[in-house]
């Protein structure tokens, strides 16, 4: 199965990027998934294992650096084939 997370952390700096959010962009970009980084939060899509994995490490390791708040939404991918 794969599946895609959805993510912010905050709280916001528009100065410079705070260490919560660079810590998150290398863990994902550390698991090999497919990243997207937009304006306002994060994806990422992979097998499940790997992507379970990546959001245990966003919730320990950006709030060890500073995040207050982290907000997540989990999706299940239909594989190629259910989409046909």
């Amino acid at each position: 199965m794969r599946l895609k997370v959805e993510f912010t952390t905050e709280p916001f700096e528009l100065e410079q990027v705070p260490a919560h959010a660079l810590e998150a962009r290398r863990i994902v970009a550390e698991a090999g998934l497919d990243v997207e980084v937009g304006p306002f939060g994060t994806s990422a899509e992979g097998d499940a294992e790997t992507v379970l994995a990546v959001v245990d490490r966003l919730f320990r390791d950006t709030l060890g650096v500073g995040a207050t708040r982290i907000s997540v939404q989990v999706t299940a991918v239909p594989a190629a084939e259910e989409q046909a």
